[in-house]
């Protein structure tokens, strides 16, 4: 190995765990800013109606319980944080692109009615364009329902001495999902949407019972990634230390 020159700024190597930390935090951010992007969409399955944001924000629970076990509630309370900022900013500039005057020329292939300026401005912001309401009532139940969640994960861990990781891992993400569904859809149905209570209610009680389904479902995969990250950082950062000493 040839040796450093001169002036040249050498750091140690980074540690795996925290390798394998910023690709987990990583993950984390890009789930919730594609759940704030498709989560206004409502779709129907099975004769009921869900918003689209439950195909990925189900999963930003299981990273942070992934985190929380392996590298502490402090470390998935940054992460936490570090995505709601990265929301917050995604949010600006989304609004900024929807300010931008429409060419005449900006015309899509792909849907119908789309063949001038006016109409693909409508569709961007109809897409794209979210009221102070959603933007309130997500990032709200965003933070009370990730923070709720790390909080009730320790909570449980320290009750049942770091055994039990299903229940930990079901308790916390029921009562958080819980907090979540009621706050950011009670924004979005009664605030933006202006439906009437009992609607309101019985579209978040189908998408709660949706989501409890996705967190039973989700916790062969927790024990399988927190065991599978161990071991990986175990093994890579002894190879690597044996690498340091040859």
């Amino acid at each position: 190995m040839s040796a450093p020159k001169p002036h040249q700024v050498t750091s140690p190597p980074l540690p795996w765990a925290e390798r394998v930390y910023v690709l987990l935090a990583m993950m984390f951010v890009t789930l919730l800013v594609l759940t704030n992007i498709i989560g206004q969409k409502l779709f129907v399955w099975f004769g009921e109606t869900l918003t689209a944001g439950i195909i990925t924000y189900p999963l930003t629970f299981l990273i942070t319980d992934v985190v929380s076990e392996i590298f502490g509630k402090r470390r998935a309370d940054r992460m936490v944080l570090m995505g709601f900022c990265m929301s917050l900013l995604m949010l600006v500039i989304v609004q900024i692109s929807i300010a931008l005057p429409a060419s005449p020329f900006w015309t899509s292939t792909i849907a119908e009615g789309l063949d001038n300026g006016e109409a693909m401005q409508n569709a961007w912001v109809a897409s794209f364009g979210v009221g102070w309401w959603l933007v309130t009532g997500s990032m709200t139940a965003y933070l009370v329902a990730q923070l709720t969640d790390n909080f009730l994960f320790h909570f449980w861990r320290g009750v049942t001495r770091g055994k039990h990781l299903w229940l930990r891992n079901n308790g916390s993400t029921m009562v958080s999902q819980l907090l979540d569904t009621f706050i950011v859809n009670s924004f979005l149905f009664y605030g933006a949407f202006g439906w009437e209570f009992i609607q309101g209610i019985q579209v978040m009680a189908v998408i709660y019972l949706f989501k409890l389904a996705i967190a039973a479902c989700d916790t062969p995969f927790c024990y399988l990634a927190i065991f599978a990250v161990r071991r990986f950082i175990e093994r890579m950062d002894s190879d690597f230390s044996v690498l340091r000493t040859t």
